[in-house]
């Protein structure tokens, strides 16, 4: 039990104040997001739309999606991460409001896909702040445990969304948009500005600290490896995305009622929750691109095994291997590409490697039951394994060939003179007012 004890608070210890802050702000935001679970059914059953016009609308929040993560990481470098935080939250919860309140289809789908904006541009200006407080050594840990509250948060607002549907489904949208509020409180009062000062070469102060804009730098979409990385993670994304989009249509072939989806369905956010920590200690051991190679092998292969499913038990067996895949991933994703950034370019990176899982979200449901209907499930879940195998192949290759994508020390992004930018992170516990910024 005591070494239990110790595993747990070893996993929590070192990390600064102002991390917990925003843990604390995505566990909220999850807890409160009502509207997810019940969207689709909002609007078929609430509103009368049918299928494809309730695709169209889901359309326009993945489309939203992709405009929101690239704006997002823009507007957390230029502008800051707590400002866009902010914005983007408050931006989102008006937004859910809308969708909830309007009736012309004309008036949901604009509000659908300004939600999709909104939810999406937080994303990269948070994880931006993250990397700016949490050393290196720490961020693949701290994006673990934002993983696991964000799946903990989504498993307890499932169960209340079906609670509170029973009076409505414009309760249940304003209620979440009181949960967003809610985050943006929390992010104003309680998390400080870390965007780190800009220091350009000067003839007299070569270390000197600036506010004005930085020097040149390479572009993120001109950093060729990372956007291979970045081109590896869509193709994984797409993978992963079947498991929302064409498995419940595969399972409701094979004669399974949505009940009986929802159950399987649940057996990937339970095992988030129980085994993302354990799991995250046992990947830390490990080197990154072993790591991303598991990850992508075994969602490619847990999605592949689903062409011999029939009965729910190997239906299940199926999530439970590509679950494992998807929580080695994800956090060491987010920190690869933490890693890899310049300190002054940290949000349009996370917002591009954002981008990669939002462009999978708004194609990868179409494809997936384009191959459905033409060829048939063998050849789907055939192509996600074979395509999960190459993503992962592909990230562990990037990763292991260059050293910037796993010790936090960037070295291909270069100013205009050729020397390396600094990429450093105040160590947990200084906080940011030596950057600076006012808590």
């Amino acid at each position: 039990m005591t070494g239990a004890v110790h595993r747990r608070t070893a996993m929590v210890r070192g990390l600064p104040p102002a991390f917990w802050w925003i843990w604390l702000s995505i566990l909220v935001n999850w807890i409160g997001g009502f509207a997810g679970p019940m969207l689709a059914l909002s609007l078929t059953a609430g509103r009368g739309y049918s299928a494809s016009s309730a695709g169209l609308v889901l359309s326009s929040i993945g489309l939203g999606g992709i405009i929101g993560t690239f704006l997002g990481g823009a507007s957390a470098d230029r502008i800051g991460r707590r400002p866009t935080m902010v914005a983007a939250h408050v931006w989102t919860a008006v937004s859910m409001a809308l969708l909830g309140l309007s009736e012309d289809p004309w008036a949901v789908a604009l509000a659908a896909l300004a939600m999709g904006i909104g939810a999406t541009a937080v994303r990269p200006a948070m994880q931006a702040s993250l990397t700016d407080l949490v050393r290196p050594q720490d961020r693949q840990r701290a994006f673990s445990l934002n993983y696991w509250a964000l799946n903990a948060g989504g498993a307890v607002s499932a169960v209340l969304a079906g609670l509170m549907v029973t009076h409505g489904y414009t309760l249940i949208f304003l209620a979440d948009a009181c949960a967003t509020l809610l985050c943006a409180v929390v992010v104003l009062v309680k998390v400080p500005e870390t965007r780190p000062p800009h220091a350009p070469k000067t003839p007299g102060a070569p270390h000197a600290t600036t506010t004005t804009p930085p020097p040149p730098t390479v572009p993120v979409h001109r950093d060729l490896p990372f956007m291979v990385f970045v081109l590896m993670t869509t193709v994984f994304a797409a993978v992963f995305q079947q498991g929302t989009s064409t498995l419940p249509v595969v399972m409701s072939g094979e004669g399974h009622s949505p009940q009986m989806y929802s159950l399987v369905s649940a057996v990937n956010g339970l095992m988030v929750v129980l085994l993302q920590i354990p799991l995250t200690r046992l990947a830390s051991r490990r080197s990154r691109p072993l790591v991303l190679l598991a990850g992508g092998v075994l969602v490619g292969w847990g999605f592949g095994l689903t062409a011999l499913a029939g009965s729910m038990g190997m239906f299940a067996l199926t999530v439970v291997i590509w679950t494992v895949g998807e929580i080695l991933q994800a956090p060491a994703g987010i920190a690869v590409t933490a890693d890899r950034a310049p300190a002054h370019q940290r949000g349009r990176y996370q917002g591009m490697y954002g981008g990669a899982w939002s462009i999978a979200a708004f194609l990868a449901p179409a494809c997936g039951g384009w191959v459905l209907d033409r060829w048939g499930q063998t050849t789907l879940w055939t192509g996600c394994a074979v395509l999960g195998t190459t993503a992962g192949i592909g990230c562990a290759l990037i990763t292991a060939r260059h050293t910037s994508f796993r010790t936090g020390v960037t070295n291909a992004v270069r100013d205009g003179s050729g020397t390396p930018l600094p990429h450093s992170s105040p160590a947990p516990g200084r906080g940011i007012a030596t950057e600076g910024s006012t808590p």
